[in-house]
């Protein structure tokens, strides 16, 4: 927001040159041919044989003014006003001065007692209402510029003093309506468009934004605010990819911005260019090391790149910055997760959920690392918290069922397992688990549909092949056995049990030498299996 620039650069007023004899005249005519530091050494070689009139120090702080030697110039105005007081000139001039120094309460005084000795003179009054903008004096620079807009109702200054002045105290509806206003009386003024860009960004009015982003540009094609304008809208809309370009552009204008570079990580971030992304991260770190934002992004695309090394040194930097950041702890379990150090893992988990009870993810990865290392009673309490908010979970029922079966609750095993079969009528876990909970009831009925409807689903599993057809062979289908023993052997040719009932199959059905061609098989694959060669199918 530009809310401390003016519209209008004030200027000193023009000294009296009527009439000037010796130095001041000859002052004059240097000043005339363009010669502004030959006419100031006239003027300095006056001062010091003694010629200290206040038309010469006017003149003087003039054309210092013009050298842009405010400091020099505010010294000759004083001097000016120590001769004579009520210069109708000097109290103003030494105000410009004061200003384009940023000494903004001396200017604001100077500028109150030019107004004060000639009220109609409204630029002492908005100069006025401008360095009170600077000093956080918004509602008293309004006043001054409902007084300048009372006698000049077109003034440029004041126009724009006054959307300003609204804009600081809050006031963006009547600030908006000002700058438009002032665009009316003056359609060039970027001034007005950047802080209509800024409110209609503050007010998420994207349509707003783009509009006078879009007319910024007609006037300066490469507006920043314009250009970072419509970067807002680019993200409010999910065009990623245009604000990617747009980011671009702002980060060629300053490539020292955090904002800018961090910006363009985002961007890029979202359209998975993430080499890219990762490149503007570290890019924004360099101004900003302690932005853990930055860090946790760098992190989560350093993990998406699968450079696991560089994102543990990520998110251990943003924890150094803030130490419990959930999102980063999950992130960190994440990956002691897939580089084997679940125990690490678990305590991340845990730390996470201690200030995030409710966070039903963490409870689940927490639940399926507990029930690895067979803490069933354990991962039963994470699966149930998983549960309490989101009932309807498959994946955390079905592995809440194993860990009530593991612990040999049958019972509680087999609801929770029915109950994931009715949140997902497609769950292969849940049916294989209802199946091997049937297995182990004897309930031979029940285990039969249940491997009937997996293989129905595509389930094509050489273990599923293989139970079903120890059912069918212990209820007498002899046939159907052998079939689904080969079923399974096609899918895993060296799967010794299956080689092994088959040829118990094959036998009770007559065809002994091909029964002996299989165990022959199932014993070279797993020797120990000749403990129960003489008892049958296993």
């Amino acid at each position: 927001m530009n809310t401390k620039k003016k519209t209008a650069e004030t200027k000193p007023a023009q000294p009296d040159r009527t009439g000037l004899p010796g130095a001041l005249g000859r002052a004059v005519s240097f000043h005339l041919e363009g010669k502004l530091k030959e006419a100031l050494h006239e003027l300095d070689l006056a001062l010091e044989s003694g010629e200290a009139s206040a038309e010469i120090h006017s003149a003087r702080g003039h054309i210092q003014f013009e050298l842009e030697q405010y400091e020099e110039a505010a010294i000759s105005y004083g001097k000016l006003l120590d001769l004579d007081p009520r210069h109708p000139t000097a109290t103003f001039n030494m105000a410009v001065c004061l200003e384009k120094l940023q000494r903004w309460a001396q200017a604001a005084e100077s500028f109150q007692h030019a107004a004060e000795s000639d009220p109609k003179r409204v630029d002492a009054m908005a100069g006025m209402g401008v360095c009170l903008l600077h000093l956080d004096r918004s509602q008293t620079a309004l006043d001054c510029f409902e007084k300048v807009l009372a006698q000049d109702p077109a003034n440029a200054t004041a126009l724009f003093g006054k959307g300003v002045a609204l804009q600081l105290l809050g006031n963006l509806d009547e600030a908006s309506k000002v700058y438009q206003d002032n665009l009316e009386k003056h359609p060039e003024s970027e001034d007005a468009l950047v802080n209509l860009i800024s409110i209609g960004i503050a007010q998420k009015s994207h349509d707003m934004v783009r509009d006078y982003s879009e007319r910024l540009l007609t006037l300066r094609p490469f507006s920043q605010a314009a250009v970072e304008g419509l970067a807002t809208c680019a993200f409010a809309s999910g065009d990623y990819e245009a604000a990617s370009k747009l980011c671009a552009k702002l980060v060629e204008f300053t490539p020292d911005s955090f904002e800018r570079w961090f910006n363009l990580g985002v961007a890029y971030q979202r359209t998975e260019r993430l080499d890219q992304a990762a490149k503007a991260y570290q890019e924004a770190l360099k101004f900003r090391s302690d932005a853990k934002n930055a860090w946790v992004n760098l992190g989560v695309v350093q993990h998406e790149l699968g450079d696991s090394k560089s994102a543990r040194d990520a998110y251990e930097r943003a924890l150094k910055i803030s130490p419990d950041i959930p999102a980063v702890l999950y992130n960190l379990a994440l990956l002691q997760e897939q580089q084997d150090g679940t125990y690490e893992a678990e305590k991340l988990y845990e730390r996470v959920l201690t200030t995030n009870p409710d966070w039903e993810d963490a409870w689940f990865r927490l639940g399926y690392l507990r029930l690895q290392r067979s803490d069933f009673r354990g991962s039963i309490e994470a699966f149930e918290n998983c549960l309490r908010k989101r009932t309807s979970w498959p994946e955390a029922q079905v592995n809440l069922g194993l860990s009530y079966w593991k612990m040999g609750d049958q019972d509680s095993a087999g609801i929770t397992f029915q109950g994931a079969l009715e949140a997902d009528p497609g769950s292969v876990d849940a049916l294989r688990g209802l199946a091997a909970l049937a297995v182990e009831r004897d309930d031979f009925e029940q285990a039969l549909d249940c491997q009937a409807k997996l293989i129905d689903r595509g389930d094509r599993s050489p273990e599923l092949f293989y139970n079903t057809g120890l059912l069918l062979q212990r209820g007498g289908q002899l046939e159907d056995a052998v079939r689904l023993y080969r079923e399974a052997l096609s899918e895993r040719p060296d799967f010794p049990e299956a080689l092994l009932n088959l040829g118990h199959a094959l036998k009770a059905q007559g065809h002994s030498d091909e029964a002996r061609l299989y165990w022959s098989q199932a014993l070279a694959s797993k020797p120990e299996l000749a403990a129960g060669y003489f008892e049958g199918s296993r």
